[in-house]
């Protein structure tokens, strides 16, 4: 009997050590990062709901060199597509919608045989609304999905190809979610967010907000842009590149969210609970999408699954924006999370979560 105490014993210890060698590894890959690549951002990973190692490196705004916090506040980017795909998720399992529901019973659009599913999973070939309202759109006004859908209407530009046939990655698929939302639900797609997702969960520092909300908050990490010809990072906002984020100002579903890296954590903990939807309608969301041919899409309802990893499932999303990179990153059967909020598009990003990773699942 001592025999097997003194054995467990010593593999809880190597475990243990194991594991505090890794957080000095991630720390020693997150800090050469800030030093070697001048990377921005705040970095956190928790193992089942506890932080156990969060950094913030970099500056909150570059020209005044005020340091970020482990509490700023960042542009998701397409990270936010997972809570569109959980709206539409809660609204299924009200009996509201069903995801094989046609796009056309909801709203009036000039494509056929979409169903929802498609949208959410990449896979109905709609074309990029974002082209359409930059060659028609009047950039004095702000435009919001009622107009976007009017302008897919009135212009009519040909699917890329038939729903179901292939993935390809759509913004547009992601308004339309909100606005099939707004309309099955008789609410404001923010609003049913912030009351039904974001305040149930004590996510108090999370929301959609405007340009204006956006510059009332003081803790908010501003996007940056490294100009080759200066050496320097400069405010993403300067550049026309971001133009849009003024003129599409009002667009639901697709981005627009912001939020911090500990009530992302909040968010990550809920999915391993029943508080939104049930885990049977959690477990579909984190599945591939099956294409005509009986090939698989590897997206599922806002999520990229891995199935393939020998540590287990994980779950992951991304977003990009002009001057951010984000990243959270589930891997469900160890209950550990990945959360990296970047506000200066580090092209060492990718790079630095692989390293992570390795670090995570080894």
């Amino acid at each position: 009997m001592r025999k097997y105490l003194l054995l467990a014993f010593c593999l809880t210890a190597v475990y243990v050590y194991s594991q505090k060698d890794s957080y000095k590894t991630i720390d020693s890959i997150v800090s050469s990062a800030a030093v070697n690549y001048r990377m921005s951002a705040v970095v956190l990973v928790a193992e089942k709901g506890k932080v156990t190692y969060e950094k913030a490196v970099g500056y909150r705004e570059f020209a005044g060199q005020l340091p970020l916090q482990t509490t700023d506040v960042f542009e998701l980017a397409s990270v936010s597509k997972q809570f569109t795909a959980m709206v539409i998720m809660m609204l299924k399992e009200k009996g509201l919608l069903q995801y094989d529901d046609l796009v056309e019973k909801y709203l009036g659009i000039p494509y056929k045989g979409i169903t929802i599913r498609h949208l959410l999973t990449h896979t109905s070939g709609l074309p990029d609304y974002q082209e359409i309202m930059d060659a028609h759109w009047d950039k004095s006004k702000v435009a919001g999905n009622p107009d976007i859908l009017a302008y897919l209407n009135q212009y009519a530009p040909p699917k890329l190809f038939e729903p179901g046939e292939k993935y390809a990655y759509s913004n547009t698929g992601y308004v339309l979610l909100a606005s099939i939302a707004e309309k099955v639900s008789g609410r404001d797609f923010i609003e049913f967010c912030n009351k039904e997702i974001f305040r149930k969960l004590g996510m108090k520092h999370t929301g959609i907000r405007t340009l204006a909300e956006k510059a009332a908050v003081t803790n908010f990490a501003i996007g940056h842009i490294y100009v080759k010809e200066r050496d320097a990072f400069v405010r993403a906002d300067s550049f026309p590149s971001s133009d849009y984020t003024i003129w599409l100002g009002n667009r639901k579903g697709p981005g627009r969210i912001s939020s911090t890296v500990r009530d992302l954590l909040k968010w990550d903990q809920a999915l391993y609970t029943d508080k939104l939807v049930s885990q049977a309608t959690l477990a579909e969301a984190f599945q591939p999408m099956v294409l005509n041919n009986g090939k698989l899409s590897n997206y599922g309802f806002g999520w990229i699954p891995v199935t393939d990893d020998p540590s287990g499932r994980i779950v992951w999303h991304n977003g990009d924006n002009p001057g951010y990179k984000t990243e959270i990153m589930r891997f469900i059967d160890q209950q550990k999370t990945l959360i990296i909020l970047c506000n200066n598009a580090s092209d060492q990003f990718e790079n630095i979560i692989k390293q992570i990773r390795f670090q995570l699942t080894r």
